[in-house]
This record gives structure tokens, sequence and C-alpha cells, in this order.
């Protein structure tokens, strides 16, 4: 049964806006449409009560609320969840649907193709009607701290410590802290709400670089093409082929790290192809950045001319360097898990978050669970008492 009905009208509502980023562009926001939800969520925090400062050019909403009662801690504490959806799948025209009580049966989804949904029988899911993104990832972290937010305000004899809030554009082109403003937000540790599963604490992330390859054929009429023809394509699946088959994404698991070829535009002259570089040891995700200028100079010695172009860049850092200082952050969270009837556990994420870089900058910040699923697809979806009990965990959290 659905207890927080304003945490999921809320949800549904930001969900409703098409706020996807789009990785090509250069300018930030990287789309205009991610104020469409910044300028709500800037006037809802004030309606909460909540010092509120927008980063108009940037798309960054800030808001601040003062120490109440009697609470040891004076330190602020951080939440910070992003605004933007993934460019892997439209956000656009949101249909949603809430199945309750779920049973199984397919109703959903096929249990054979996700078996997480299995573990969901008897609650309440919510999901698109498969054409779109749900937008969980990350409204979903959004909605709960705006519910938690409200939930102080109606409870004043609730005590919590100074709060500060960001939420923030261009999470999932992996440039949401590019503009973020450290004095504007006033805590010096936070947490993103920014996970999926229930019970998901993770202070450990990728190393993770993105990669552009540029292949450079010689096009020439066919019927005369013998010794003289450089074919880009085949060129760029040379340089694949040369990649080792068990370094996928969809072979890696844990703590193992990956090449991945996500996109390939280009001809028999010019072709371009995007990859990402993920690890989460330091060293190793340095050797496979060597590793690719290695074959491409293979290629370059090969055809005696400058066939291949790498152009490689770092994205964000492994924040457990940082956070192993922090661990009363992540200890806090489990305990309150616990308290919830929850069996917390840490996973590292085969991903990154704002939170890497800004643990790097200063403000340590692992990253909690939204309740959300299969995320970047179609077939996302969110469980309501997932959503529920974060939300619970996030008041808790307000007075540690």
């Amino acid at each position: 049964m659905i207890k927080n009905k304003k945490l999921i009208e809320r949800f549904l509502k930001y969900v409703s806006i098409d706020t996807q980023s789009d990785e090509d562009s250069e300018s930030s926001p990287t789309t205009k449409k991610q104020f469409d939800l910044a300028n709500i969520l800037a006037e809802e925090l004030k309606e909460l009560g909540l010092e509120v400062s927008m980063d108009t050019k940037h798309c960054y909403v800030y808001g601040y609320l003062e120490k109440r009662g009697d609470i040891s801690n004076n330190n602020a504490l951080g939440f910070i969840a992003h605004m933007d959806t993934s460019p892997e799948a439209s956000g656009k025209n949101v249909k949603t649907r809430i199945i309750e009580n779920y049973q199984g049966k397919d109703e959903l989804l096929s249990e054979k193709e996700f078996p997480e949904l299995l573990n969901h029988i008897g609650e309440d899911l919510i999901a698109t009607d498969g054409n779109t993104l749900l937008g969980a990832d990350d409204k979903a972290g959004i909605a709960e701290i705006m519910t938690a937010l409200e939930y102080l305000k109606e409870n004043e004899e609730i005590p919590h410590r100074p709060l500060a809030i960001c939420f923030t554009p261009d999470e999932e082109t992996g440039r949401g802290t590019d503009y973020f403003d450290e004095e504007k937000f006033k805590a010096r540790q936070a947490y993103t709400v920014d996970g999926g599963k229930l019970g998901i604490l993770e202070y450990e992330c990728f190393n993770a670089a993105g990669v552009k390859v540029f292949f450079k054929g010689n096009n020439v009429h066919t019927g005369s093409a013998k010794n003289v023809m450089i074919n880009a394509i085949l060129l760029a699946n040379e340089f694949i082929n040369m990649l080792p088959a068990n370094e996928r994404p969809e072979h890696t698991e844990g703590y193992e790290g990956f090449y991945h070829v996500g996109e390939i535009k280009g001809d028999v002259t010019d072709l371009t192809m995007k990859m990402l570089i993920r690890d989460h040891d330091k060293e190793t995700f340095e050797k496979r950045k060597e590793y690719l200028m290695e074959v491409a100079g293979f290629l370059n010695k090969k055809y005696a001319k400058e066939v291949v172009e790498l152009e490689i860049k770092d994205q964000y850092k492994n924040m457990r360097e940082v956070l192993e200082s922090h661990m009363e952050l992540i200890d806090n969270a489990m305990d309150i898990l616990k308290e919830l009837g929850v069996n917390g556990k840490t996973m590292p994420i085969r991903g990154g978050t704002d939170g890497a870089n800004l643990s790097f900058r200063g403000i340590p910040c692992p990253n909690l669970c939204t309740g959300g699923y299969n995320y970047h697809s179609v077939n996302e979806y969110a469980s309501i008492q997932e959503m529920e009990i974060t939300t619970e965990l996030l008041i808790k959290l307000t007075g540690r």
C-alpha cells in the first residue's frame, strides 16, 4: 500500500518534465530544458523555507536550511541529486503506470530477463509504457530529498543539523560538477542520492575516461582501389578486434574494469568512434589508456601514415581515495538502515556520480540508494516502498 502519496505525486510531476542532457553539446547546461525543472525546484525550496540561490547561467539550484533544535552536530550536511536524464533513451512525453501489489507473472517485464523483479513481489512499482525512460535516475532522488524537507517543515519538533541542498545539471554527461559553487553549497560533507537498490551504499567508483578515436582513410574508386584504398570503417574494425574480448561491460562485474565502444559515425574516408575506459584500480586504469595508445601506434606503423588519432579525457576518479577517511558517513547510513529493518551493504559503483568529483574538491560525498532500477533504458522502474524508506533514511540522517 502506498503510504506517502506526496512523495509519489512529486515524483510523477518531476518525471513528466523532459530534462535529457546532450553529451555532444558544448554549452552549459547542455540543454536549456533542464531549466524547466530547475525553476520549479527553486520555487519549491523557497516554499519549504529554505534560503535559495540559483545559478541562472549554468542551471544549479542551491538551498540552505538553518539548524533546528537541540542537536550537538553544528556541521552542515548536504544532499545532492541531478536533474538531467540520460541521453541514451528519450525522456520526452513520459507515460507512467503504477502496478500495485506486483505479483510477477511478467506483468511488468520478463522476470527471466530481469530476475531482480522477483524481489519486489507485493510491492507497488512505477514504470513507463516502454517507449521512454522513467527518469528515476535521478528524479527519485530529487523527490526523496524534497519530501524529506517537507516532512521536517511539517514536524517542527524534530531537530536537525544545518542542511545544504544542490540539484545539478548534466551529471549524465560527466559534467555535473563543472560549475558547482562550493561557497553557495555550505556543507563540507554530503551524500548524492543517486543510487539504485534499497540498502546499497556506495563509496567507491570507477576511474573514468572518455575516448574519441579518429580514423582517417583514403577513398578512391573501388575499380582502382587495389593497394591504394584505406577503409576507415575497416580500420575501426581492426582497432576493436585488438581490444580484449572479455573486458567489455557485458562480460564484467564488481571491481572488473572494461573498454566500451559506444558509438561509431563515419564512412570510408573519415570515421569517429567514442569509447569509455573504466577501472577501479588507478594503476590498471592508466595501463588501459596506455594500451589504446599502443594500438593506435601499431596501426599507424602498419599503414605507414597517421590513420588513427586518439583523444583521451579523464572524467572522474575513484572517490574511495578520499572517503576511506570519512567512513562515519557510511556508518551513519548503515546504522539507520538497520533501524528501518533494511540490511545495508556497500558495493562499488560501476559508474560514477557527482560525488566522485566533489570528494576530491573537499566535500566527501558517498552515494545513497533511491529505489530505482534498470537505469538508462526504457525498462526502467522504481519501487514505491523503497522510495518511501529512502525518504525516511534522509530524514534520520539530518539528525546525525
